[in-house]
């Protein structure tokens, strides 16, 4: 349903979620084109915290919300805490949105993720392929609580009228990545991986899983601007999805990010670990369509985030800069 016209100006826009890697680069984003900007996360009120959510938004008085707070990390981190992952999300999806819609906020944007979709669904993946099939088992917690919020969003259109839409972010890396070395997504452990194993000398440094699986790269200021694009320009209670449109195996990747990184030893992948699903890759036409398509090549992403861990990560390893 796309019967909300935009017209619509950001005025005053909040970012919830802001100490995270999205958070931070939408801040940045609109920061640079002047816009005011209010934050709000985990340091500011408890999230979890129906009450203290509700009172935080109404005082900042946004004209525009973006949700990008979320509990967040990788396979292993989603296995093994499926309970905080699924109501965490649930959680804070519901009391920014209501929250906003108390403050009477009209126009929000909530960050969905592409493992809503089933782990079989058609490569590419097309928006109207959500709730077609079952999800990848070994994020599925954190899955469902973010279909929840695309539902909310639909449901706040359709109840109240109000302008809210959602987006549904590929892979991301980038500056201000989470580098734990069991939580973290897989652009930021390899980073922190093959640094550490460069800094030792080693001679060879491990991959979980076959290196086999499909996967699709997207940096993180280019969702940024993505997101803000949609912001401006899109109406519609569809997801609507961001990436670059183009895949790579797990092995190449790794293989990309060991020479940024200039780890020059052999990758050893190890089988054990858990693959996820074989293949995610969005299909970007219809954002393409109204005219926002991504920039930054992935080695030169690649190197900017690497930068990133140097200048700022790389203590955390025990390892010299």
């Amino acid at each position: 349903m796309s019967d909300l016209s935009i017209e619509h100006s950001r005025g005053r826009v909040l970012v919830a979620g802001h100490k995270g890697m999205v958070g931070a680069a939408l801040v940045r984003r609109l920061e640079r084109d002047g816009t005011e900007v209010v934050t709000l996360g985990r340091d500011d009120v408890d999230l979890t915290s129906q009450a203290a959510t509700f009172a935080k938004v109404k005082q900042l008085k946004p004209d525009s919300v973006i949700v990008a707070a979320a509990k967040v990390g990788g396979i292993y981190a989603n296995s093994s805490q499926p309970a905080p992952f699924i109501y965490d999300n649930l959680v804070i999806a519901a009391n920014l949105i209501e929250g906003a819609h108390r403050a009477d906020v009209n126009r929000l944007v909530f960050l969905g993720s592409s493992c809503i979709y089933p782990r079989d669904a058609p490569q590419p993946i097309r928006e109207e392929h959500l709730l077609t099939g079952p999800l990848e088992p070994t994020n599925e917690w954190y899955a469902i609580a973010k279909i929840a919020g695309i539902k909310l969003a639909q449901a706040y259109r359709r109840s109240h009228g109000r302008n809210y839409v959602s987006v549904m972010p590929t892979n991301l890396y980038g500056p201000g990545d989470n580098y734990h070395p069991q939580n973290s997504h897989v652009p930021a452990a390899l980073i922190r991986r093959f640094h550490e194993a460069k800094v030792r000398q080693d001679s060879r440094s491990t991959v979980w899983g076959t290196g086999r699986p499909m996967r699709e790269f997207l940096h993180v200021d280019d969702l940024a601007d993505g997101t803000i694009f949609v912001l401006d320009h899109h109406s519609d209670e569809m997801p609507l999805n961001i990436g670059t449109g183009h895949d790579i195996t797990i092995a190449e990747f790794a293989r990309a990010v060991a020479a940024v990184v200039g780890f020059t030893g052999d990758l050893e992948f190890d089988s054990s670990r858990p693959d996820g699903a074989p293949r995610k890759l969005l299909d970007v036409s219809r954002l393409a369509g109204l005219g926002w398509t991504a920039r930054i090549p992935l080695k030169v992403g690649l190197a900017d985030a690497y930068s990133d861990f140097v200048r700022n990560h790389a203590d955390l390893t025990g390892a010299p800069a």
